[in-house]
């Protein structure tokens, strides 16, 4: 496992993003699922609620969960530890605004 800070859960989702726009696939499915278009993602990607959408994306599937995790060498638990790191106190998953 990794030491998470609010740096290192911005890697991992920014890793996240790179990843699902990899996979045509996937990034269908992150489309559809967020309604956020192709034009609003490059617009959002640096945002804090975006980065936080795209680990949501990844703890709400486990077998893309366990597919990223494992294609970066990160435990599948150090999703879950950047989601708490770059949420703000009080924000339950889902609740993103993606």
């Amino acid at each position: 496992m990794v030491s998470m800070t609010p740096d290192t859960a911005q890697t991992i989702a920014i890793s996240g993003l790179q990843y699902i726009a990899g996979d045509e696939e996937q990034l269908s499915r992150f489309i559809a699922l967020t309604g956020i278009s192709p034009d609003e993602m490059r617009e959002a990607a640096g945002t804090e609620s975006f980065l936080i959408a795209i680990l949501e994306f990844f703890m709400g599937d486990e077998p893309t969960l366990l597919a990223f995790s494992a294609s970066h060498n990160l435990n599948p638990a150090d999703i879950q530890k950047a989601l708490y790191a770059l949420s703000p106190p009080g924000l339950n998953s889902g609740d993103a605004g993606w």
